[in-house]
């Protein structure tokens, strides 16, 4: 029989269809783009077809920005979808609100090799994309004009990756995205209520039941949510109780990377070529150290559509109960 099950965060239900089960192979994976072999503007030697870059990883010797050797490196994404010109000129016309759309929108450059998968990279080399991140997370939050900056990966096409080299972009907003708002104030309650974390309350009973658990380390722990909105749907939350990704070290970020890493690996083997986003879920900028919330990162996989029930209702409907997509993970082989 179908299950309605809820999150515990944003309240939402989610339709666990188990009679709709599917096995890893059932999913029908759309092809990637054959190697295209022609030019890509993220490719080394090409940084002068790119905005200047805003920040780089470079192996010791050149520093020299804008030119080959560089193992990450971050530019303006060149089709913005806001500005970083200009005031917001915030206005009303009667019962609408409107700004202008100014943000910032970067491109996150995850290797200077063409044909090298983020999944595949080495837990060294994920650690500088996720420096990136954080080192641009601090340099934005200067501008008053930002309240939250979204970074977030696209990966295949179905998932809405455009560009075949592998990259993660990030957008600085003048506003907190509903979505981050309605989770903050579900922690909130959930903290009223308990005076506790819902996500550090979350992470304790998922040790303790071990049916939703996929891996953990010492740092890091990855779930298949209770209420997951797709098959594999899986969160990375740091164990220690922290809002700001951020304030995280050097050495948290490399854990972070090793946990990651063997992650999205075990996905692609149990589903080649799987298309899936990640988005950081983090604290606004310049927010206080919060007790009732926790970052962490969402693994969402591109394997159910949304129809006109989901787009009505606002319910997701998985075909896979998270326990049995825990189990697949955790028998991937490696």
């Amino acid at each position: 029989m179908p299950e309605l099950r809820k999150d515990p965060v944003l309240s939402r239900w989610i339709i666990i269809a188990a009679e709709r089960r599917q096995r890893p192979s059932d999913f029908l994976i759309e092809p990637p783009p054959v190697k295209s072999g022609g030019f890509c503007p993220l490719c080394p030697g090409h940084e002068q077809t790119t905005p200047p870059e805003v920040w780089a990883y470079r192996l010791g010797g050149d520093q020299t920005p804008n030119k080959p050797g560089w193992q990450v490196r971050a530019v303006p994404n060149k089709f913005p979808a806001l500005r970083i010109e200009g005031g917001l000129d915030k206005r009303g016309e009667g019962i609408y609100d409107r700004m202008n759309g100014v943000g910032a929108h970067e491109v996150i450059v995850e290797s200077p090799n063409h044909d090298e998968q983020f999944a595949y990279l080495p837990p060294e080399k994920i650690f500088y994309v996720l420096l990136a991140y954080r080192e641009r997370i601090l340099d934005l939050q200067k501008d008053p004009r930002f309240r939250y900056v979204m970074v977030f990966k696209n990966y295949g096409r179905a998932a809405g990756a455009s560009l075949e080299h592998s990259h993660s972009q990030l957008i600085a907003l003048p506003v907190i995205p509903q979505l981050i708002s309605a989770e903050m104030d579900g922690a909130a309650s959930y903290y009223h209520f308990r005076e506790r974390c819902v996500f550090c309350d979350m992470i304790a009973q998922e040790i303790y039941q071990d049916v939703r658990v996929v891996d953990q380390n010492d740092d890091f722990i990855v779930i298949s949510p209770y209420a997951p909105r797709t098959p594999f749907e899986m969160w990375v939350l740091p164990k220690a109780h922290a809002s700001s990704y951020s304030d995280q070290n050097d050495k948290s970020l490399s854990s972070l990377a090793a946990t990651l890493s063997e992650t999205l690996r075990r996905l692609d083997s149990i589903i080649p070529g799987v298309p899936y986003n990640f988005v950081l879920h983090t604290s606004p900028l310049r927010s206080s150290c919060s007790d009732h919330y926790h970052w962490h990162l969402e693994i969402v996989p591109k394997l159910t559509s949304i129809a006109g029930f989901e787009w009505g209702s606002g319910f997701y409907i998985n075909p896979m109960p998270p326990e049995e997509a825990t189990r697949h993970m955790k028998d991937a082989k490696l």
